[in-house]
């Protein structure tokens, strides 16, 4: 699963999808955690990191990411990587770069990073997942069909 995931869709997203790339907040870990339980199912997970701090943008700030996966580990989670959608209109490669170090850092192999337009930068940085939607079913129409 990409995109947004709402905290009351946890368990439909656990009984569901074999990959979640967007867990990004406190609220959510602990509802996946119940439903995995609940479940008995456990779908590969990645931390969603906002890496361009924006207020806009959903994740965890890497100053912040120790303790979401202190708490992930309480929470019997086992986060296999990291996540990140670069700022639009920068480079992405100190973004790609940052998060590379900090799942090296916190012992995570899996970096779902690069779109698109910037995959080929992601997989200069080590991307184990990219997502290249657009690439080909086209671009999106105003209305996000």
């Amino acid at each position: 699963m990409i995109g947004p995931l709402q905290s009351n869709k946890a368990r439909a997203a656990v009984q569901l999808f074999d990959a979640i790339h967007t867990l990004d907040r406190v609220t959510l870990a602990r509802k996946l955690a119940a439903q995995m339980a609940e479940q008995g199912r456990h779908p590969q997970l990645f931390v969603q990191v906002n890496t361009g701090d924006e207020p806009q943008k959903a994740g965890i700030l890497a100053d912040e990411l120790p303790g979401f996966l202190a708490l992930c580990a309480e929470l019997a989670l086992s986060p296999q990587g990291l996540m990140c959608i670069p700022p639009d209109g920068q480079d992405p490669a100190p973004h790609f770069s940052l998060l590379r170090d900090l799942a090296r850092d916190h012992g995570l192999s899996g970096l779902s990073m690069g779109m698109s337009a910037d995959f080929e930068t992601a997989i200069a940085y080590g991307a184990t997942h990219v997502r290249v939607g657009s690439a080909i079913f086209g671009a999106r129409n105003a209305q996000g069909t």
